[in-house]
C-alpha cells in the first residue's frame, strides 16, 4: 500500500495503537476525495500543549494553545492539478496535541478514538482549501467531516 502519511512525534513516545488509527482515517480521507492513486501525502506531527503553543504563537502570532494546526501547501483551486503528478509531494503538515485531544473527548463525551480521527479529518480539510469562516463553508466542511467519519465507522457517542 502506498504511504500517504508521514507520523512524527514531538516530545511524545511513539503510541502504534495511533499511527494504525491515523493511517486508517488519512487513507479514507485519500480515497474520499479520489486522492489515493496521486503521488500527494501528508505529514502528522503528534506533540504537546507546550509546543502547539509555540506554534501557534510562531506561525499564527496566537498565544495559546490549541487542538490542531494545519499548514497547507498549496492554494484549494491548485489540488485537482496535483493527481497526476510524477514525483511524491506533501500535501501538507498537520500538527495535533493529543493532551487536547484527550481532553476534548472527556469534555463532548466520545472515545479518543472519535476525537482524534476528527482531528486528522478537519486537518486533512484544512489541507484540501476547506476553511469553516463563514457559516455556508462550516457546513460544507463539518459535511465532509462526518462523511469520512460515518464510513470508517467513527460516530458520535
Amino acid at each position: 500500500m502506498k504511504k500517504v502519511v508521514e507520523i512524527e512525534y514531538l516530545d511524545l513516545k511513539e503510541n502504534i495503537e495511533c499511527e494504525e488509527l491515523i493511517n486508517k482515517v488519512v487513507s479514507k480521507c485519500f480515497e474520499i476525495e479520489n486522492l489515493q492513486n496521486s503521488n500527494l501525502y501528508m505529514s502528522i506531527t503528534l506533540t504537546t500543549p507546550k509546543n502547539i503553543r509555540d506554534l501557534n504563537k510562531k506561525y499564527r502570532n496566537i498565544d495559546k494553545e490549541t487542538d490542531v494546526l494545519s499548514f497547507p501547501i498549496f492554494e484549494k483551486e491548485e489540488i485537482p492539478n496535483l493527481k497526476n503528478l510524477e514525483h511524491e509531494e506533501v500535501l501538507g503538515d498537520i500538527v495535533i496535541s493529543v493532551d487536547r485531544v484527550k481532553e476534548q473527548a472527556v469534555e463532548y463525551g466520545h472515545s479518543f478514538e472519535r476525537e482524534l480521527s476528527y482531528m486528522i479529518v478537519h486537518g486533512f480539510y484544512h489541507l484540501m482549501g476547506e476553511d469553516h469562516i463563514e457559516e455556508s463553508d462550516k457546513k460544507q466542511m463539518r459535511e465532509k467531516e462526518e462523511k469520512v467519519l460515518e464510513s470508517l465507522n467513527i460516530l458520535r457517542n
